[in-house]
């Protein structure tokens, strides 16, 4: 199962994004969406998770703070911030979080902790990144996409 990790698209969808997404059989997003019409674009590819950022007000009050799901037998929890953890995060193989534009991916007590960075308006000089996955039979496999910085 493909799936297309994003995160922080603060309003912004880059056709650099929108290639990786036409191959996903799943969308994970991270929070800070910004615009209903963001979701709609994304909903039109493929199943979307998501779940509310910070910049996600009023009209994001349906999406959750926090969701688990699990797909290709691995099972993820998703939070905008990961200062907003649960204490306990019981059967969960992977977190995905956003909020601080910085790309994250490591392996800490048995979990994988991803932050596919943003790729929405570039910010603080930082890289402009998402991450596409492989989710296989319980395993995952993630290979990080940046878009080159000239994009606007």
């Amino acid at each position: 199962m493909k799936l297309a990790i994003l995160s922080d698209t603060h309003g912004l969808l880059r056709p650099e994004v929108v290639e990786q997404l036409k191959s996903a059989d799943a969308i994970l997003h991270g929070g800070d969406i910004n615009k209903q019409s963001i979701v709609d674009v994304l909903r039109q590819f493929a199943p979307l998770y998501i779940v509310r950022g910070n910049n996600d007000k009023e009209w994001a009050e349906t999406i959750p703070h926090d969701l688990t799901v699990t797909l290709g037998g691995v099972t993820f929890f998703m939070v905008h911030n990961k200062k907003e953890l649960p204490a306990k995060l019981d059967g969960v193989n992977v977190v995905v979080f956003g909020h601080s534009h910085k790309y994250v991916q490591e392996e800490k007590d048995g979990i994988l902790w991803l932050n596919p960075g943003s790729c929405g308006p570039r910010r603080f000089h930082q890289e402009i990144t998402m991450m596409v996955a492989e989710a296989t039979d319980g395993t995952l496999r993630v290979e990080k996409v940046t878009i080159p910085h000239e994009a606007k």
